[in-house]
């Protein structure tokens, strides 16, 4: 599943090649063909991004989108291609076209509706001005697992399984550890590197968690063997200390850790 830092990434692209034209939307596939009709032909008037949710601003009106799993936008240059599968969601710009597939989530809210769903979500660290203790406190109070928290869009939106297996790591924390154990000052450290990650992904278009020192090939552009530290290296000795590297399913998801850093 995508996380914040690919939604992010996707809000500043449409906002690039979209914001202040009018927008040509249909559904081809038909399930979005009631939405698509309520936006089609207003002017885009700005997206923005909480966590893995996606948004677009026309007039009152919000489309929002979550990818899930297998959702996927797709753009190029005009003209559009022809419609192909199960294509849920077709934007047409000035110059760009745009399409949907997949997603969990597309619809239409109003600003009320709008309102409320991120009322259900938890701080971003992406955000301006993010509500960092509103985390802390979640955190504090709470008997699950930190592992299971990071995953909990309530308590932070955003945060994936690479990120939540990788922060860890870093923070040499045991995902185990029930989230009332963790004192402030860890809890603040964690969201300061999530913050420092998130923005570098953001950056990158990929999740790199390395230090250079850690990694096999120290120089130059990291490759994708020496990207993470233990996401999705089961069975592979720890880059620190060469235990090899745990995976079990927590919150649903795969998690991944060191038995010794982590202990």
């Amino acid at each position: 599943m995508p996380e914040g830092h690919t939604i992010h990434r996707l809000a500043r692209r449409h906002a690039r090649l979209l914001v202040g034209q009018h927008v040509s939307a249909d559904s081809p596939q038909g399930r979005f063909e009631d939405g698509a009709r309520l936006i089609d032909g207003r002017v885009l008037g700005a997206t923005d991004a909480w966590g893995k949710h996606l948004f677009h601003r026309y007039d009152d009106l919000w489309l929002h989108v979550h990818l899930g799993l297998y959702g996927k936008f797709r753009d190029g240059l005009l003209p559009a291609p022809e419609p192909r599968g199960a294509l849920r969601l077709r934007l047409v710009g000035d110059g760009h076209w745009f399409e949907l597939r997949g997603p969990t989530a597309c619809e239409v809210l109003t600003t009320a509706e709008r309102k409320v769903l991120l009322a259900r979500l938890g701080p971003d660290p992406l955000r301006r001005r993010p509500d960092v203790d509103a985390f802390v406190t979640r955190v504090m109070r709470s008997r699950a697992p930190i592992a299971t928290l990071l995953m909990d869009q309530s308590v932070v939106a955003g945060v994936g399984n690479v990120y939540r297996a990788e922060v860890l790591f870093r923070h040499r924390l045991d995902p185990y550890r029930p989230g009332r154990d963790h004192d402030a000052t860890v809890l603040h450290a964690l969201w300061d590197d999530l913050v420092v990650l998130l923005r570098a992904g953001v950056r990158a278009g990929r999740i790199i968690t390395t230090h250079a020192e850690d990694r096999e090939r120290p120089a130059g552009r990291p490759r994708r063997v020496d990207a993470h530290y233990v996401y999705g290296r089961a069975g592979l000795p720890c880059r620190v200390c060469g235990t090899p590297v745990l995976d079990a399913l927590i919150a649903a998801r795969r998690l991944y850790w060191c038995p010794v850093c982590q202990a």
